[in-house]
């Protein structure tokens, strides 16, 4: 049963965040193999680590079309729903591309400065398909890259043996962990390799783990290096993330998901279980937590947990993560609610208050938060899904510093200076610059400096 607790009681520990993807030993010996010896390391640990090692590790364009073709022929609702969710989400990534301005500006007389915005040219996107397959996060990582302009777009999500190679992997025992059926033709999971053609994804490659990571890293005979990394998974590919960046840049390190609930009397208390359990049920260290005024909300959420896990089939992993990790936290006020979730700065944060002017007060005072999900209806589940916002959050408090994936990621923004000559700008410059050489002892600086105020007096 999840706790419930005073806010004075709660341990100073719940709100500092939680580790993940700390240094592996097993992942740096991928990573350092897949440098060192590239498709020869991907096909070594695929046979110790995944169900297929492909021939070719890339599944053909023709086989991500055939599964977007089967999907919409097979499960119509499905289908669309990715259809839906890639335009909301391409429509919001491409308003935040336009926010980001290109400009030049005369900061003095023959002194222009700039700032231009370029997308990288190669963007790797890591889509786990383990226990879930994980078919949102393809429009979740995709999409904003192609927003930004990004010309290659590459993903790798774990392989599955091909159909046409089935009948020969049950004849040999072979296609499940351990005991890898290789040498078949390249394939994913189907929900993955459709949305995958439905958002326009250039190469899909048919490779898991923290050696997806490495490949992507680093480089391989048949993996492109790329730029960035993005996407979420277990905790070998978040060590190896961290691991290569430096090498690449990437998205964040995610740890376990949660969730926030600042909730008032006026939410109904199944709607607030229902929104922690969706949490719960991603991992037993997932966390959800509710924060009210209310001990009689509290009990009535509590009661509600209980009776929607019975039926609930990710019981199991749920019931562990309400057990271990989830609470209800009674406050005092809303501004201690506020300063409780601020603390936290939670990768999901709801405000399940009626629209008015406290909520518009809690609101305005909240600054720690991957997301923020205003009022009864805006379910954290619509953002995971189909609302145009991104699910890719920072978790364990790192909402303090960073935001969530966006176009950002994949942008650079440059600058350029254009210093005329003899400008009154640009002389002045000149001579701040090489006194600044000379406090800092780089005579080099000086001189490069004045011998253009040099070139000047002689005219």
């Amino acid at each position: 049963m999840i706790k419930i607790q005073k806010y004075n009681e709660v341990e100073p520990e719940f709100f500092v965040g939680r580790t993940f993807g700390e240094s592996n030993d097993v992942v740096n010996s991928v990573l350092e193999e897949v440098q060192k010896r590239g498709d020869a390391a991907l096909r070594l640990y695929g046979n110790k680590f995944d169900v297929s090692v492909p021939k070719n590790f890339e599944v053909p364009q023709e086989e991500l079309k055939a599964a977007a073709e089967k999907l919409k022929f097979e499960k119509r609702d499905v289908y669309d729903a990715i259809v839906y969710s890639h335009d909301l989400a391409l429509t919001f990534a491409k308003l935040q591309r336009k926010s980001f301005k290109d400009f030049t500006e005369e900061l003095a007389p023959g002194l222009f400065a700039s700032q231009k915005t370029i997308p990288v040219q190669t963007a790797g996107c890591y889509v786990p398909a383990g226990r879930f397959p994980l078919v949102s996060t393809v429009i979740m990582t995709v999409t904003p890259a192609i927003a930004a302009g990004v010309k290659n777009v590459i993903l790798c999500t774990p392989p599955r043996v091909h159909p046409d190679d089935r009948i020969e992997a049950e004849k040999s025992a072979k296609g499940v962990v351990g005991k890898a059926f290789v040498g078949g033709k390249p394939y994913a999971d189907e929900g993955i390799m459709a949305a995958a053609y439905i958002c326009g994804v250039n190469h899909l490659y048919a490779i898991g783990g923290s050696q997806a990571i490495g490949a992507m890293a680093y480089g391989t005979e048949s993996i492109p290096k790329v730029d960035v990394i993005v996407g979420p998974g277990n905790k070998f590919v978040a060590s190896a993330k961290k691991a290569v960046f430096g090498t690449v840049g990437i998205d964040m390190i995610a740890g376990p998901t949660e969730v926030l609930v600042i909730a008032d009397e006026t939410a109904d208390p199944r709607w607030v279980a229902a929104d922690l359990l969706a949490q719960a049920e991603h991992d037993v260290v997932a966390q959800p937590v509710l924060v009210t005024l209310s001990e009689e909300f509290a009990e009535k959420v509590s009661v509600e947990i209980e009776k929607q896990l019975e039926t609930l089939t990710t019981k199991t992993v749920a019931r562990q993560s309400i057990d271990n990790y989830g609470r209800i936290i009674i406050v005092d006020s809303f501004e201690q609610a506020v300063e409780a979730a601020n603390k936290k700065a939670p990768e999901h944060l709801e405000l399940a208050m009626k629209e008015g002017k406290e909520r518009d007060s809690v609101s305005k005072k909240l600054y720690n938060y991957g997301s923020l999900f205003t009022g009864c209806s805006s379910a954290e589940v619509l953002g995971d899904y189909a609302a145009g916002i991104n699910h890719t959050l920072p978790t364990s408090s790192a909402a303090r510093y960073t935001g969530g994936l966006s176009v950002r990621m994949f942008l650079k923004t440059v600058t350029e200076l254009n210093a005329v000559e003899g400008a009154a700008g640009t002389l002045r410059s000149a001579a701040a610059a090489g006194f600044l050489g000379d406090a800092e002892g780089l005579a080099g600086h000086s001189y490069a400096a004045r011998i253009r105020m040099e070139k000047k007096a002689k005219k």
